[in-house]
C-alpha cells in the first residue's frame, strides 16, 4: 500500500483522500519505517492534505520506543513531508532532532542534514542542540 502510495507522489497524483482513510483505521505497528516515510512524503509531495493521517503517523513514530529502525533518509524525508504540508506535530520533530543528536551524524548524507534543518525552520520549531550539531558537522 505504501509504495503504490510512493508511486503516486512520483507522478504528483492525488493519492485520495479515501486510501488515507483506510490507512487510518489501521493500526502501524506492521508498518515498516519506510512506508511511514513513504505514505507522509506521497501526500505533502502532491500537495493533498490529510490532517487526520499525517497525525496519526506523527503519533506513532513520536511514540515509538526508540527511532533507530529509521535510515537517515526516513527520517528526513518525515520531517521534510510535515513542514511541507504545514502539518505542525512538536512531539514528531522533537523526537527527531533528539535521536538525530544523540547519535553520530556520520550516516547521515548532507542533503538529509540539510532537509532536516529546513524541515525544523519551516515548521518554525527550535532545537538549538540540533542546529548547533548540524553547524558543526559542516564546520
Amino acid at each position: 500500500l505504501s509504495n503504490l502510495i510512493y508511486s503516486f507522489g512520483l507522478v504528483k497524483y492525488n493519492p485520495t483522500e479515501a486510501v488515507g482513510n483506510h490507512i487510518v483505521t489501521r493500526s502501524l505497528d506492521n508498518f515498516w519505517p519506510q512506508a511511514l516515510s513513504n505514505v507522509v512524503w506521497a501526500y505533502a509531495t502532491a500537495g493533498v492534505p490529510h490532517p487526520e493521517l499525517l497525525r496519526k503517523i506523527g503519533d506513532h513514530v513520536a511514540g515509538l520506543k526508540s527511532l533507530d529502525p529509521f535510515k537517515p533518509q526516513e527520517l528526513s524525508n518525515i520531517a521534510w513531508a510535515f513542514a511541507t504540508a504545514g502539518e505542525p506535530h512538536p512531539e514528531l520533530f522533537k523526537r527527531i532532532g533528539d535521536h538525530v543528536t544523540a547519535g553520530s551524524l556520520g550516516s547521515f548524507k548532507s542533503q538529509s542534514l540539510s532537509n532536516i534543518a529546513w524541515a525544523f525552520v519551516t515548521a518554525g520549531v527550535s532545537h538549538p542542540e540540533l542546529f548547533k550539531k548540524i553547524g558543526d558537522n559542516i564546520a
